[in-house]
């Protein structure tokens, strides 16, 4: 029986997929659930399993192709997994394997790129099934290649441009298409700056009491509830608080309107392998310090995985950056549309501050607030940052919501 293989439903706001690497080739034996193919869309990526066992029996659309809801793109026999192998043969001495077998052993996508860069297939690592070479691996080659010390021979006439290329290089140039992802991020940001009055507010905040707080219980915290205790759900939770006293920042231009959320759908941006994504925790104001921790956790983990799907990404009214795990000391967070505001942590220092006229050392914390200055005054947004410094630097206002 042939089956289809088909792309899996998008949503209604995304209009096309790429189709990244296959896992195997026509003729190859497949079983059910494994992922045969991944496709990227402008928001995540999705695998494609395998319905039933049996043998791969075409793929209709390659590597890179461009493909729309539910197209078919492979086809599997499912009576091929039955057939028995035929009898295995008299064992003959290894033979040397020929050009046209190692070239007929890559996909089209692999030996266009192969032939584009003159490579050697011997010289680079396969990843994929029994060590076959996938575009990536030619892509990651091409990336990590060191230049040449001496000068190199006369080139040969180039070939003839080509739209569809997916890598293009020229002396001291790689120009790679962006990803799905990434144009899409690129999109977005754009779009961001274009259409709102983007300003930034600061504060800095001493973040002694809350790592006491911290330090005193995250070993029972985890052990109580199986989730370590970091301070996006202190910062999360005075979001939240701010959000409440301040609900224009909650809020969002829609035409001449503006909607005002009841509801507190924070987006935690998280670096991913494929870009910036910003999944979104739901009802904040009704989660707990520990479901907020383990459902950070979680989303992290599914974003280094391009797991997240769309509904996780999608909708938010509020989002919350963490450059400080990178070193950041202060930036500018832009805003994530069509939400009006965004909340910019940053690295923890110690810093000499004045306390009742004494200097002392304190670990601080430098915020920003970038908001939409169409319908959020600056009153609101430094008030907002206030609210937020005032929760940290006393953390038992968060419980007694003063």
């Amino acid at each position: 029986m042939i089956i289809d293989i088909k792309v899996p439903v998008l949503a209604e706001s995304v209009a096309e997929a790429t189709l990244l690497d296959w896992r195997y080739r026509p003729g190859d034996a497949v079983t059910a659930d494994e992922v045969l193919v991944e496709v990227e869309t402008d928001k995540v990526v999705l695998e494609v399993p395998v319905p039933e066992s049996g043998i791969l029996k075409e793929i209709v659309r390659e590597t890179g192709a461009s493909v729309a809801s539910e197209e078919v793109i492979a086809r599997i026999d499912t009576e091929g997994a039955a057939v028995a192998p035929a009898a295995p043969k008299p064992q003959e001495a290894p033979q040397p394997v020929s050009e046209q077998t190692e070239a007929e052993a890559l996909s089209p996508a692999v030996r266009k790129l192969v032939a584009e860069h003159d490579l050697d297939p011997a010289a680079i690592a396969g990843t994929g099934k029994e060590g076959r070479l996938t575009k990536g691996d030619v892509l990651a080659y091409l990336q990590t290649r060191e230049r040449p010390s001496a000068p190199p021979p006369a080139p040969r006439s180039p070939p003839p441009a080509s739209p569809s290329a997916p890598v293009v290089e020229r002396r001291g140039v790689r120009l790679v298409p962006m990803t799905r992802i990434r144009a899409r991020i690129a999109e977005r940001l754009l779009e961001a700056q274009q259409n709102a009055a983007i300003l930034t507010t600061f504060n800095e905040v001493n973040m002694q009491p809350a790592m006491e707080l911290r330090a005193r219980h995250k070993d029972e915290f985890e052990q109580v509830h199986g989730a370590r205790l970091g301070f996006m759900s202190f910062f999360a939770k005075a979001a939240v608080q701010a959000l409440k006293r301040f609900p224009v920042v909650n809020a969002s231009v829609e035409g001449p309107d503006i909607a005002y959320h009841d509801y507190y759908d924070i987006g935690i941006a998280v670096g991913s392998p494929r870009g910036l994504v910003v999944p979104v925790l739901r009802d904040v104001d009704r989660l707990s310090f520990a479901a907020i921790e383990a459902k950070i956790a979680e989303l992290g983990e599914k974003a280094k995985k391009a797991q997240l799907t769309i509904e996780e990404l999608s909708g938010g009214t509020f989002s919350i950056s963490n450059g400080g795990i990178f070193g950041s000391l202060l930036s500018t967070p832009i805003l994530n549309p069509p939400q009006s505001a965004i909340l910019g942590m940053h690295k923890i220092q110690e810093r000499p501050m004045v306390e009742r006229g004494e200097i002392v050392i304190r670990p601080m914390m430098n915020l920003a607030l970038s908001y939409d200055h169409r319908i959020i005054d600056g009153r609101e947004a430094v008030q907002f940052l206030v609210t937020i410094k005032a929760a940290l630097e006393d953390p038992g206002r968060m419980l007694l919501e003063l």
